[in-house]
């Protein structure tokens, strides 16, 4: 059973405060609590985009699975080549086979491993490998989200509902069970999105948590429900504590097109995203169709003018 200490700061990480997480002190060293503490904080360093970081309060050498499994995901996300990346995924299929003999680790490392690696494939667009190595039919929480986000990904909402009423019958009443629900209503608009506009008030309520990650998804939510100015304002404040995440980013540049920015406010917030995360799907997503929009005008024939 996990400390209060693990217990608060796993909620942290839950609902996106990942720079709270790195604020908390980490325990002693010869702590119980002291790896998980510290794979908590290694992986909201990758959260936020700061693989380097993560890498630098890993033990060099470490033979914990989990701890190893936290260094090659970031390494795979810092690779800056196919070779870099390839060889992280490597390491990281080396461990998914390695946790099933008997390798010294407890369940939840061992588990914590599948979900790293999972997240790993999935970014790869090996959706797959991500899905066998995460394991459908697993009773861990943590890798149902992540099977839940790689299905709603590809539009299997239904599939997302299935993960998420088959762990209903065996976890308890988790905070992170209520974010799955939560993310399913915002991706099927279920009851007017009303679940998780109300998910993510009550959070955003709690006076010791601070996630931009939570404003953004109440903005995003408040975008779909058509309360504009409210979005704007959830959105404004989150890019105060992360300017530079690319969900907020995003999500401006869709609130710009709903009217809620001027028109050189969206194309400024359109630029950064475009220039700091050029693969983000929403820059892909107008890329590929602008692209098509330029195939099929060039494939056109303007008929000369009728002359009378």
């Amino acid at each position: 059973m996990e400390s209060s200490e693990i217990y608060y700061v796993k909620q942290q990480f839950v609902l996106g405060a990942y720079k709270s997480v790195l604020d908390t002190p980490l325990p002693d060293e010869n702590s119980p609590d002291y790896t998980a503490a510290l794979l908590y904080k290694a992986r909201s360093h990758i959260a936020l985009n700061d693989p380097q970081s993560a890498l630098k309060i890993i033990p060099a050498g470490s033979e914990n699975v989990a701890l190893k499994a936290v260094a090659s995901l970031a390494r795979y996300i810092a690779g800056k080549d196919d070779t870099s990346k390839e060889a992280a995924l490597e390491e990281l299929r080396d461990l998914s086979v390695e946790i099933e003999d008997e390798v010294e680790g407890t369940e939840r490392e061992k588990a914590l491993v599948r979900v790293l690696a999972g997240t790993a494939f999935a970014r790869a667009g090996e959706l797959e490998e991500a899905l066998e190595t995460l394991g459908t039919e697993t009773e861990d929480l943590e890798a149902v989200a992540v099977i839940v986000q790689l299905y709603l990904s590809i539009n299997r909402a239904d599939l997302a509902k299935k993960q998420f009423e088959r762990s209903k019958r065996w976890a308890d009443d988790d905070l992170l069970l209520q974010l799955i629900e939560s993310n399913i209503g915002l991706a099927t608009g279920k009851d007017g999105y009303s679940n998780s506009s109300s998910f993510y008030t009550e959070q955003l309520a709690n006076p010791s948590l601070s996630s931009p990650h939570l404003l953004t998804a109440r903005g995003v939510t408040r975008l779909l429900r058509n309360e504009i100015q409210e979005a704007k304002s959830d959105l404004e404040e989150s890019l105060q504590q992360n300017k530079n995440d690319p969900e907020t980013l995003a999500a401006f540049v869709v609130a710009g097109g709903l009217g809620a920015l001027k028109r050189e406010e969206t194309e400024e917030y359109w630029t950064q995203l475009t220039s700091k995360y050029p693969d983000h799907p929403l820059v892909t997503d107008v890329t590929t169709k602008a692209e098509s929009f330029d195939e099929l005008l060039a494939k056109l024939t303007v008929p000369p003018p009728i002359s009378v």
